[in-house]
C-alpha cells in the first residue's frame, strides 16, 4: 500500500464518518428540546463543516482550504457566542409541550382577622 493509497483511504473514511455525524446532528437539531440544544447543534454543524473542508484539503492538496476552515471556525465561534448572549438576555426556558396546568391557589388576605383565620386554616390543613 502506497502513501497515496493510505491518504485516500483515510480521507474517504473521514468523509463517511463526517457524513454520519452530519445526519445525526441534523436529527438532534430537529428534536431539540430546547433552544440551547439547537444552538449547540448548529455549533456542531460548523465543526463538521470544518472537518469536511480539512479532509478535502488533504485529499486535493489545495492548502487554501485550510485558511477557509480557520475563517469558518472564527465565524462559527462568534455566532455561538451571539446565540448564547441572546439566550441569556431573553431568559428563554426549555420548550415544553402544552399541558394542563393546575389552577393557582387563591390569594389570601394579608391583614385583618379574615387573613389571620385563613392563615391558621391553611397551617392546620398542611
Amino acid at each position: 500500500m502506497t502513501p497515496a493509497d493510505l491518504v485516500h483511504s483515510a480521507t474517504t473514511f473521514a468523509l463517511v464518518t463526517l457524513s454520519l455525524a452530519l445526519v445525526l446532528t441534523v436529527v438532534r437539531i430537529q428534536r431539540g428540546p430546547s433552544l440551547a440544544d439547537r444552538v449547540l447543534g448548529l455549533d456542531m454543524l460548523v465543526a463538521i463543516a470544518i472537518g469536511f473542508i480539512a479532509a478535502i484539503a488533504i485529499r486535493t492538496g489545495f492548502n487554501l482550504y485550510i485558511d477557509i476552515a480557520i475563517a469558518l471556525g472564527l465565524v462559527g465561534f462568534l455566532a455561538t457566542v451571539a446565540f448564547a448572549r441572546f439566550i441569556l438576555a431573553r431568559g428563554l426556558s426549555p420548550e415544553r409541550p402544552q399541558t394542563a396546568t393546575p389552577s393557582p391557589e387563591p390569594r389570601l388576605p394579608k391583614r385583618g382577622k379574615a387573613g389571620q383565620a385563613a392563615r391558621r386554616k391553611r397551617r392546620s390543613e398542611g
